[in-house]
C-alpha cells in the first residue's frame, strides 16, 4: 500500500510575495507543479503546500474565500525536532513579515509557537518530548 500524501491548498495575494517568503525559511517549490498560478511547496516526502492565487482558488470551491483578517479557516501545525528549531523557524518567519498571533506555549513536554503568513494563515511549530509518544 502506498502512502498517503497531503496537498494543502492555500489562497494567496500575492503568490511572488509569498514564494519569497517561504524561500527566506529555507523551503523550496517544486517547478513541474508551480506556474503563474500556483506554486508547489514540498514540506516532507508526503506534505506539500499548494499556494493559488486567490483568482485559481476560486476554480475549486463554489464557497467565498475567508478573510484572514477577520476569521480563521484552517490551523496549520508542523512539528519541529526541538525547542531550539521552533524558535527558529518562528523568528526566521516573524522575520520575514510574518507576525506571531499569541505567545508561545510551553508545557515542559510540550513546546509550540505560531506565525502568521503574509496572508494571514496560521501555522502552528510544536515540539514534543519523544519520551512521551506512544508507539
Amino acid at each position: 500500500m502506498s502512502s498517503t500524501m497531503i496537498f494543502v491548498n492555500l489562497p494567496v495575494k500575492d503568490l511572488d510575495a509569498t514564494k519569497a517568503f517561504w524561500g527566506k525559511l529555507g523551503y523550496s517549490f517544486n517547478a513541474q507543479f508551480t506556474d503563474e498560478n500556483c506554486a508547489s511547496m514540498p514540506i516532507t516526502d508526503s506534505i506539500v503546500a499548494m499556494f493559488l492565487t486567490e483568482a485559481r482558488f476560486k476554480d475549486f470551491t463554489h464557497k467565498a474565500i475567508a478573510d484572514t483578517a477577520t476569521t480563521t479557516s484552517v490551523l496549520l501545525c508542523l512539528s519541529a525536532e526541538s525547542r531550539t528549531a521552533v524558535d527558529e523557524l518562528v523568528d526566521g518567519a516573524l522575520g520575514a513579515g510574518a507576525t506571531e498571533p499569541r505567545p508561545a506555549q510551553d508545557h515542559g513536554v510540550m513546546y509550540g509557537r505560531a506565525f502568521d503568513d503574509l496572508d494571514g494563515h496560521t501555522w502552528e511549530i510544536m515540539w514534543m518530548d519523544p519520551a512521551m509518544i506512544q508507539g
